[in-house]
């Protein structure tokens, strides 16, 4: 099964500094058939003015992935750690038992990101927070995993949850394979370009809900950046 969900159905809110469009039911958005999908609790793509940000806020018991679409966000929190992640490049956040953060577009243009929260496997535990380039090339024809808590993806970013977030780009008329195991849920976005996930068409930013699949195929329809999560129930 693939549910294809288009951009234009998204809730979200549109603040001036941040236009937010939400996949699942978050802030003030709420829609009882999306209040997630599996593990996956939270995806939000946010394009956010320059010199404009979130200012210190609190979070707890989740794992936040954010992956840079355009521009840069810096981060900032409570435990001293600050840092700026670039296009294609992705932060985790593992909240714990607490972290209060910031995170703030400093850059001349505006950026855009996808937020990813993910519940973790457990509550509690320290907070932490760490970054990591992931250049386009080395993803370019296959999916690469960017954060993960699953065994053997050490090269990833590590959160504390049985799910991994991946990265892909294809040019034009190339298809990469995936497979997951039995009794998982993915959710996939295109960042950039229309593609073709099991011969069913997806736009720029939409979303496809996908279970009981035990591969997908994707094909590029044109230049292509796209992101997987892949999470237990």
């Amino acid at each position: 099964m693939i549910e294809r969900r288009p951009f234009n159905s998204l809730g979200g809110a549109n603040h001036g500094w941040l236009d937010a469009k939400h996949h699942f039911s978050f802030a003030s958005y709420h829609d009882p058939a999306r209040m997630g999908w599996g593990a996956l609790r939270v995806w939000n793509d946010d394009t956010i003015a320059a010199n404009t940000g979130f200012p210190p806020h609190p979070h707890s018991d989740m794992e936040i992935i954010t992956y840079v679409r355009d521009g840069a966000i810096t981060h900032q929190d409570n435990l001293g750690n600050k840092g700026r992640t670039e296009a294609g490049d992705v932060q985790v956040m593992s909240a714990g038992t607490g972290i209060q953060h910031a995170e703030y577009n400093l850059e001349p243009d505006t950026t855009r990101i996808f937020q990813i929260w993910i519940i973790p496997d457990a509550r509690g535990g320290a907070p932490t927070w760490g970054s990591k380039p992931f250049p386009k090339g080395e993803r370019s024809g296959r999916f690469v995993t960017l954060a993960s808590g699953i065994a053997g993806d050490e090269d990833a970013l590590p959160i504390r949850a049985q799910a991994r977030v991946l990265g892909l780009t294809l040019a034009a008329g190339e298809s990469a394979e995936y497979a997951f195991a039995e009794n998982r849920y993915g959710y996939l976005v295109p960042a950039k370009g229309a593609i073709e996930v099991n011969g069913i068409r997806l736009e720029a930013r939409d979303g496809a809900a996908i279970r009981n699949e035990g591969a997908i195929t994707v094909k590029a329809l044109d230049d292509a950046e796209v992101v997987l999560v892949d999470s237990a129930p």
